[in-house]
């Protein structure tokens, strides 16, 4: 008996010791449990705007075409840096918090992108007066040294601690109201081997990108924020194979879902063999390191093929075990959801029904 007590008290001290999960740890194993039903649907800005509607309560295009929410939602933090109220597609950064809150307690999954302003040659001040790449903006490249000048010892080092407390400041308010934290997949500085960002292939050296990205990830760790599960994706590319993706891997420490960004900007047969071939070497690339595989963003602009969620995506999908796919927003002038108004929508719902294709009710049975 004695024995027993001692095995018991043993075993119950060893349960107390335990570390409890973090809420991006849980994340992670909730990603990798929903890979064996399929792959998620995700949408970025859904619960916005449309085709022809801005916030709405409770609307969405994909809701308003097969009834379900995205498993997913993307959601964009650029401008917060500024202080301004509105990001750079003019959504209030208070409406992005109460959907994002909303979204989660629904029991979907959250995931944000940054592109914040060029630091060296933006306006201290105000909005980008709806120019689409205007000087400042996170697609002015016209400075070669940004990230140079962003790290320790640059010369916008201390104005750009400031931009990254504001982040902070802003993700630590995504709780809901009994102070839960909500999990988030955190995906700076993507497309990172193109080089239409400040952050770009051209636009620094593989150690300076790799500093940029330790840069903001020690700054959110050091204040706590361990409810981020923080995604790596360059652009989809005919040379991104492994040794290209690794050139500025931030390191399998400090990486938890690997991805890649990947348009149909060409013809069909270009896309889905691209797709294919770097859908193979992520998920492989994945599996080897124990990591989350995704396509991050995704979509084709207006769905000039209507058929293309069944006739050119989703046959390429289904041969690999990634966790999800995103299409970029909703807007009137561009769009690559569904819409009940366009004939993508019949198409969409055939989508919707495949067994694999995973909506917001099928994450929460």
């Amino acid at each position: 008996m004695a024995i027993a007590a001692i095995a018991l008290a043993a075993c119950t001290t060893q349960k107390q010791a335990e570390p409890e999960k973090t809420a991006a740890q849980q994340l992670m194993e909730r990603l990798d449990t929903l890979r064996s039903k399929g792959y998620m649907f995700g949408h970025q800005d859904d619960p916005f705007y449309g085709l022809t509607w801005d916030y709405q309560p409770d609307s969405s295009d994909v809701k308003n075409v097969c009834g379900d929410w995205p498993a997913v939602m993307g959601f964009e933090l650029g401008g917060i840096e500024m202080g301004d109220a509105k990001n750079l597609d003019s959504v209030p950064f208070t409406k992005m918090r109460e959907e994002i809150i909303k979204h989660y307690e629904r029991g979907g999954i959250i995931t944000i992108s940054w592109h914040p302003r060029n630091p060296l040659t933006t306006k201290p001040r105000g909005g980008l007066d709806g120019q689409k790449f205007p000087e400042g903006s996170a697609w002015d490249i016209s400075d070669t040294t940004v990230v140079k000048n962003v790290l320790v010892g640059g010369s916008h080092e201390k104005p750009f601690l400031g931009w990254m407390r504001r982040v902070g400041d802003f993700l630590e308010t995504l709780k809901t109201a009994d102070g839960q934290k909500v999990p988030i997949i955190f995906r700076p500085w993507h497309e990172n081997t193109g080089s239409w960002f400040w952050w770009g292939e051209k636009l620094c050296t593989a150690d300076e990108y790799k500093g940029l990205w330790n840069l903001l990830q020690d700054y959110l760790n050091g204040r706590g924020l361990d409810n981020l599960l923080w995604a790596y994706s360059p652009g989809m590319a005919a040379n991104l194979d492994e040794a290209k993706y690794l050139e500025r891997y931030p390191g399998d420490n400090r990486i938890s879902l690997v991805g890649i960004d990947g348009y149909q900007w060409g013809t069909k047969e270009d896309f889905v063999s691209q797709l294919d071939a770097n859908l193979a070497m992520l998920t492989k690339f994945a599996a080897d390191r124990g990591k989350i595989a995704a396509l991050t963003e995704c979509g084709l602009k207006n769905l000039t093929d209507s058929t293309w969620w069944m006739s050119t995506l989703t046959p390429v999908l289904d041969k690999y075990p990634i966790s999800y796919f995103l299409v970029w927003r909703n807007y009137k002038e561009e769009w690559f959801g569904p819409s009940p108004s366009k004939p993508d929508a019949p198409y969409f719902i055939e989508m919707y029904d495949k067994n694999n294709v995973l909506f917001l009710n099928e994450i929460n049975k």
